[in-house]
């Protein structure tokens, strides 16, 4: 007879064991932890050990100081008493008479670092800084300000996009955002107002911004309200500021210092500008919300000839023109290249700058085209265009080598966008081209990370090569 065998009943964790089990990984945790943060204080940068250093050698004379002050003055005979008193706490013979000394010293030493400990830690929750993570937020400035120089032009999401990327390598960061949007948001406060487009500054402004709060505070968009829907907090903001200075030229500091960027971020020109296509049939389209309605099928269609600004004269800022010229990388786009990149390029100060400028020029092609603008405009068309307006051929030419998705390209092939094909290309372009992956998953974007480092990527190999060439 078959002897048949019984299921062994379930074993259920010991509750007790696996809390002593969560118990020590989380110990382990903290301890590594603990560990990570400590030498990160000894990173060198962080301007920490030579402070330490410092405090030892004076301790450490203090205390000689302290000891002639007692033997040689008045308090001779006290410190005589001291010693004798504290004698009494070991024999000779089991423990040489100076340990205590030792001991009471290190004993004043812990104190006094505890001191100081908790009153660094007072100080920094005053001011409103996690005492565990001042050492990460002093690390990561301190790195980032020892970042490269990198100017960014443009507008749209395509600017802020590579900012968001750019802010973790790098502080020493400066946008400089087009102002020539006469739609939504934007077209509203300028016609109310009479000041620049604020939309795209308030973009990047919450891309650099290191508190994600107010980053998302300032695009917060209004859906009701009489006068408020469809404006951003962060657009108002800005409004008032320029009604308050008198225009957003003056008000730059006070907006830096205010959001706490990770760099700075400046109009490209501090006077209103309208943006005025010359089409391919002769027909001037004023305004950069007509661009896509031009004629009604769209001025891609048609053909742009050329852009231009009016008034054709705008000023910049000083800072604009001072940090293009000390810049070590000037990054184009992505983005629209009729109505975000060039209209940039079109203010006579930033263009002098950028063609006087040492730094290599490196156009982030767009992956697809934007409709009712560069429709049927291949990736030479793009490079030529920026030249046209410029004066200027990008040294680089930045180009997503990921393949999209063909649901992807359907998506997107609805709204009347297609890919740009970068196969038509010249010679001379094909030097100039590098081909990295930049994808974003889902989309037909750039993935910030992934163009901020490549980005930087361009820039060490560039630096590789000079040394080469002094070498």
């Amino acid at each position: 007879m078959q002897k048949t065998h019984k299921p062994s009943p379930p074993t259920f964790p010991n509750p007790a064991a696996q809390a002593g089990r969560w118990s020590r990984r989380l110990s382990n945790f903290k301890s590594a932890n603990h560990g990570r943060r400590a030498k990160r204080w000894l990173t060198p940068g962080m301007g920490i050990k030579r402070w330490f250093a410092l405090f030892g050698v004076c301790t450490f004379v203090g205390a000689v100081g302290f000891l002639h002050f007692t033997w040689t003055g008045p308090l001779h005979f006290t410190a005589t008493a001291w010693i004798l008193w504290l004698n009494n706490f070991t024999k000779p013979e089991v423990l040489p008479l100076w340990v205590v000394g030792v001991v009471v010293m290190a004993l004043a030493l812990i104190g006094a670092l505890t001191a100081m400990t908790m009153l660094n830690r007072s100080v920094l929750r005053s001011v409103g800084t996690d005492p565990s993570e001042a050492v990460n937020v002093i690390y990561s400035r301190t790195t980032l300000a020892r970042g490269p120089r990198i100017v960014a032009l443009g507008g749209g999401t395509g600017l802020s996009n590579v900012l968001s990327g750019l802010k973790r390598h790098s502080s020493n960061l400066t946008a400089v955002v087009t102002v020539a949007d006469d739609g939504g948001s934007s077209g509203r406060l300028r016609e109310a107002l009479g000041m620049i487009a604020p939309g795209d500054l308030t973009d990047c402004y919450a891309a650099l911004s290191d508190s994600p709060v107010l980053a998302r505070l300032l695009l917060h968009r209004f859906e009701r309200g009489e006068g408020l829907e469809g404006h951003t907090f962060g657009n108002l903001l800005l409004a008032t500021l320029s009604e308050e200075q008198g225009g957003l030229g003056g008000a730059m500091q006070d907006i830096h210092e205010v959001l706490n960027v990770c760099g700075a971020v400046y109009p490209a020109t501090t006077q209103p500008v309208t943006l005025i296509a010359r089409l391919r049939n002769g027909q001037d389209v004023r305004g950069e919300s007509h661009l896509a309605s031009a004629g009604g099928v769209g001025a891609g269609a048609i053909g742009i000839q050329e852009v231009r600004l009016d008034p054709p004269q705008p000023p910049t800022l000083p800072a604009v023109v001072a940090a293009i010229s000390n810049a070590e990388l000037i990054v184009l786009g992505p983005g629209s290249l009729f109505t975000s990149i060039i209209p940039a390029l079109l203010v006579p100060d930033i263009q002098a700058a950028i063609r006087a400028s040492g730094a290599p020029l490196v156009y982030v092609a767009s992956i697809m085209t934007e409709p009712g603008e560069t429709d049927d405009l291949t990736l030479s068309d793009h490079v030529r265009m920026i030249d046209r307006h410029l004066g200027r051929v990008p040294d680089v030419v930045l180009v997503n080598s990921a393949a999209v998705p063909s649901a992807v390209q359907a998506r997107y092939r609805a709204a009347g966008a297609t890919l740009i094909a970068p196969h038509s290309v010249d010679a001379a372009l094909k030097l100039r081209l590098r081909h990295v992956p930049m994808l974003l998953a889902g989309q037909a974007h750039h993935d910030p990370h992934l163009l901020a480092s490549a980005l930087t990527d361009l820039l060490t190999a560039d630096h590789g090569r000079a040394r080469s060439r002094r070498a």
